[in-house]
């Protein structure tokens, strides 16, 4: 398998989740082997790899930081990158947060469809695994497993009634775009005001999350993308995560209750573990 960029720059503008900055971002197309880089052209032109070693932070989203730039929720982004098999993009910002749009990656997925993909002239970048790897932390699980293909499966327990158990699975012959990317970001009613005082969520609404009232219900007009939309979105979550690995895993990935800080956690100590 060969690498791909886009075959058309796509343009996004709109508010971050966690900053509240108004944001336009710009995605280019990029040479092979250049994997994808995210570019604060407000500060200069300071290039952030998204690569694992550039990870910042990772309370409620992940953050990439170099040479004091920092670019905030780059998951969604990169989800569908994963979903679409594109190893090399420039993202260029001039703000400090990926817009939120509606909080899933639907947008991403159509400019993408329409901007098309094109295949360089440079093999794939590979992680064999040649046993399993399993990394925990608290109630948290990430398994990874040698495969001949790149799937997840996904389960999220927050004792709700609610959202219940719920499980979710992807492989990467399955429709990124109907699958995953429309599942949205979500949070419980009685967070809100935590994570204001925490300088966090100050871009959001209705409009780009899930928001659950326990034990009532969601607090959205809007109905449910699927049954289990919020694990379907904590899936879409850990491929962008996973993306940061700079190369497709070839693996059988299972995570039980995973976040942005095991995700992160688990990859970095798998790549020490490789030695990549």
């Amino acid at each position: 398998m060969n690498q791909h960029t886009l075959r058309q720059p796509c343009r996004f503008s709109g508010i971050g989740l966690h900053t509240g900055c108004e944001v336009t971002m710009h995605l280019l197309p990029a040479p092979a082997g250049s994997g994808i880089v995210f570019v604060r052209t407000d500060l200069g032109g300071v290039e952030i790899p998204a690569l694992a070693a550039f990870v910042g932070s990772t309370q409620r989203s992940t953050c990439l930081a170099h040479e004091g730039a920092e670019v905030h929720t780059v998951e969604h982004l990169l989800s569908a990158c994963a979903g679409f098999g594109i190893d090399n993009l420039r993202v260029q910002l001039d703000g400090p947060e990926v817009p939120i749009l509606d909080g899933s990656a639907a947008r991403y997925a159509a400019a993408f469809r329409e901007a098309g993909v094109e295949e360089q002239n440079a093999p794939r970048r590979e992680i064999l695994l040649s046993e399993p790897f399993e990394f925990t932390a608290g109630e948290s699980l990430i398994r990874f497993e040698p495969a001949d293909r790149y799937s997840l499966e996904v389960e999220i327990d927050f004792h709700s009634q609610v959202i219940g158990l719920q499980r979710a699975a992807f492989t990467e012959d399955d429709d990124y775009s109907t699958q995953v990317a429309p599942c949205r970001t979500f949070c419980f009613l009685h967070e809100v005001e935590f994570l204001r005082k925490n300088n966090l969520i100050k871009g959001g609404s209705l409009d780009n999350a899930l928001v659950i009232d326990e034990p009532r219900g969601y607090v959205n007009d809007t109905p449910l993308h699927f049954p289990n939309e919020c694990a379907r979105h904590k899936l879409l979550d850990l491929l962008g995560d996973l993306q940061l690995a700079g190369a497709r895993l070839r693996a059988r990935v299972t995570a039980v209750k995973p976040g942005h800080s095991v995700n992160n956690a688990a990859l970095h100590a798998l790549l020490i573990r490789l030695n990549v």
